[in-house]
């Protein structure tokens, strides 16, 4: 089928290539048309057969045969505020907007009802898979109404692996289950974090790369994210050369919000987003308050630090 898509980096000019050429190993045949927008596109998409590049989002649904369908892969937030705002000007009534980004479900909500409004349709389009993609075809769970998910039924097809994608139920549904997923995912990557931190700092000298690999052979805590572990020892070995800093998309946060809403209680997925903050304090001024009092009331011996090193590095304030 023919689709509109707004948003064409790494993932949204992965996607792309998947719906119009296929999978790398030829697995996937892609069979579809795509009218892309985006101010810096993908590299690997000029010359594609099958892919219109175009200089404007009025552009590319001009491009379009009604009804139309356009996938939206920019960030969450503003931009994808902006995009969806500027479609529901220039689309008309059984138009269909998807927006497979990383959109907070009660956003993704309020636009689908404004876009009814309209009689334009809107699906949300919560989508796993990454860099890998392309080769793996990416995990897709739809919020959205029946009607409008079987209009673009080939295009999941295409794009997710068999199995890989669901309808999940009505409008924000399919964004909330991602941010579920992105929850989960905080969780399983501080515990393999904290596990191999254990293991590199015991008196065994343990090969961190072979235990990995090992564990991915009938271990029951075998996943795709330790395979990727396992690659990273490969490459990194004792991981000297990361900084300890880990950003955080929003959705653990988001997750944690909407626990609360619910009175469920997540203390994992809690300490995984917290734990993520931690990493990014390089002052450390709790601790350092705690070891302070631990001395006032107990006596308890104060590792000084270097003012002077501390001063020069950036890390306190003169």
């Amino acid at each position: 089928m023919e689709i509109g898509f707004v948003g064409l980096g790494k993932m949204g000019g992965n996607m792309v290539l998947r719906l119009v050429v296929g999978s790398p190993d030829g697995q996937v045949k892609g069979t579809h048309r795509v009218v892309g927008y985006a101010r810096d596109p993908n590299p690997d998409l000029a010359g594609v057969a099958n892919v219109s590049l175009v200089n404007s989002v009025e552009a590319m649904v001009k491009q379009l045969k009604t009804p139309r369908a356009v996938w939206v892969m920019v960030p969450a937030g503003n931009a994808t505020e902006a995009v969806v705002s500027e479609l529901a000007e220039l689309m008309a009534p059984n138009d269909l907007i998807i927006d497979g980004g990383n959109s907070h479900y009660k956003d993704s909500a309020r636009r689908g009802e404004g876009l009814a409004k309209r009689q334009i349709g809107f699906l949300d389009v919560g989508t796993s898979g990454g860099v890998w993609g392309r080769q793996e075809g990416y995990c897709m769970m739809v919020g959205g109404l029946k009607d409008h998910v079987d209009r673009v039924r080939p295009v999941f097809d295409t794009l997710a692996p068999p199995d890989g994608w669901a309808h999940v139920g009505p409008g924000g549904s399919g964004h909330f289950v991602k941010m579920i997923h992105n929850g989960i995912e905080y969780g399983m990557m501080e515990a393999y974090a904290e596990g191999f931190e254990v293991m590199h700092k015991s008196k065994f000298p343990l090969d961190l790369h072979q235990i990995s690999k090992v564990w991915n052979h009938g271990s029951v805590v075998r996943s795709w994210l330790l395979e990727l572990a396992e690659g990273l020892f490969e490459t990194e070995h004792d991981l000297r050369g990361i900084q300890p800093y880990v950003e955080d998309s929003g959705e653990g946060r988001w997750t944690i919000e909407a626990a609360m809403e619910a009175d469920a209680p997540v203390p994992v997925i809690a300490a995984a987003l917290f734990a993520r903050f931690a990493s990014r304090d390089p002052v450390n001024f709790s601790a350092r308050f705690a070891a302070g009092l631990r001395n006032q009331f107990g006596g308890h011996t104060i590792k000084r630090a270097d003012a002077k090193k501390l001063e020069s590095s950036g890390e306190v304030k003169a």
